[in-house]
């Protein structure tokens, strides 16, 4: 954790960065489940631990992120975030309260969200030198400030060096506007990012879906998602923009528009030049003409050769992947009863959310999404591909949403990181057996 722009080091390689605000969270469930105040939360804290679950030190440092600190800021989470040692900028304002906001979830696990203090938004100019280079950004906001922020931070950066790589932008629409009034304004925005990722309850709002993305019975219903995203994708056919959407226990969906890409040829000859101008004349050879284009006997003699060239068809990408703590119980059999110790997280409570399996280890879905994008962006970073790179964020995702608050953290003598005391390749692991059977 860094105190000033200036703590953090110039020649830092960013894997990660993430313009989503820190927030103090006060969580209140439906009874008879209690509410628990002062936890370290917000789509800034949230996307980090996600990016922060497949970086152990010193690939720690690679994983940025922005924390204002107000006069009531407790040192518990200041020590939480020290544990994590990431490229932490800490900004201290004695003046102001820290940013906190109070969330509410109903029985489908939809979340209301209000702020309690006044917030304080990140922009390009909050970034250090080093934050600025980052290989990926996570964006939480609005269509026109998702314009606003990756035009910025674009044109910052070649400012200061032209030749800099586009960065990947990973694009989380806020809740209150997925709104079918925002709908143009949200595919206007679409041109600028690389993964847009609403929830299934977002995107069945911003396409103006009576049942929100639900079947007759309550159920997320899949079909519903699909057909949205071909909705969405159909009406935007050239752009290369994916759309990842996170639908709780049924896991995400990811949908990618397809293309032709065309190959040169192996061998491949210019048509002889026809220098006369207006196309055909009365002089031209029209038996010469048709006998190079049929392709005739008489070609190879004649030194003349036509080869098409291939053309490949990328059928594109319409994949669900499913989530770790799902309806199913496929993954019960290899988890191990120590995974999660009940003295290793004390806010830890014993009613599981709705639509859970009754074995599932899902205590609280707040930061889920946002974990999520982590570790999905970092793993997009690391040069992964988009169906890998989301596997990673649901790996991600499955920490977060095992406890109230932050997974725990611990790391032995060796430097083996556990969180939950379990190794994130070991589940990652599991996931894959769960995703591919192998």
């Amino acid at each position: 954790m860094e105190e000033g722009k200036e703590a953090i080091c110039l020649d830092q390689e960013i894997d990660f960065c993430t313009l989503g605000m820190f927030i103090i969270d006060e969580i209140h469930y439906l009874p008879p489940k209690p509410p628990v105040f002062d936890i370290l939360g917000g789509a800034g804290a949230y996307s980090a631990l996600g990016a922060r679950i497949f970086s152990p030190s010193p690939l720690s440092k690679t994983v940025s992120w922005i924390v204002d600190q107000g006069s009531d800021f407790p040192p518990s989470i200041a020590d939480q975030i020290s544990s994590w040692d990431t490229s932490c900028l800490l900004r201290t304002d004695h003046s102001r309260l820290t940013t906190r906001g109070w969330n509410g979830f109903d029985a489908h696990e939809n979340r209301a969200f209000k702020y309690t203090t006044p917030k304080l938004r990140l922009d390009e100019n909050s970034l250090t030198p080093a934050f600025l280079f980052s290989k990926s950004f996570h964006l939480c906001c609005s269509p026109a400030r998702c314009i606003e922020l990756t035009t910025s931070i674009l044109r910052k950066r070649k400012q200061k060096n032209p030749s800099a790589p586009k960065p990947i932008f990973i694009w989380e629409p806020v809740p209150d506007l997925c709104t079918p009034d925002e709908l143009l304004n949200t595919t206007n925005a679409l041109p600028y990012i690389d993964i847009c990722s609403p929830n299934h309850h977002e995107l069945a709002s911003l396409m103006g879906d009576p049942l929100l993305g639900l079947t007759s019975d309550g159920e997320i219903d899949c079909e519903a998602v699909e057909r949205a995203c071909e909705q969405l994708l159909g009406s935007m056919p050239l752009q290369s923009y994916t759309l990842i959407i996170r639908a709780g226990h049924k896991g995400c969906y990811v949908a990618k528009n397809g293309g032709r890409s065309r190959r040169p040829s192996v061998k491949r000859k210019r048509r002889p030049a026809n220098h006369a101008r207006g196309g055909l004349t009365p002089e031209t050879d029209m038996e010469a003409l048709f006998r190079g284009l049929m392709g005739g006997a008489g070609d190879e003699e004649e030194g003349i050769e036509f080869e098409r060239s291939v053309v490949e068809v990328d059928p594109g990408i319409g994949e669900w992947l499913p989530a770790f703590h799902g309806l199913d119980s496929s993954v019960e059999p290899f988890l191990k009863e120590a995974e999660v110790k009940p003295d290793d997280n004390p806010l830890q409570l014993p009613n599981s959310p709705p639509h859970h399996h009754p074995k599932s280890r899902v205590i609280d879905p707040t930061g889920g999404g946002n974990a999520f994008l982590g570790g999905l962006s970092i793993g997009l970073a690391r040069g992964k591909e988009i169906l890998e790179a989301t596997a990673w964020g649901s790996v991600a995702a499955s920490f977060a949403i095992e406890q109230v608050g932050m997974p725990v953290l611990k790391i032995d003598d060796l430097g083996v990181e556990t969180w939950n005391g379990v190794e994130v390749e070991e589940r990652m692991g599991v996931y894959m057996k769960k995703w591919k059977g192998t």
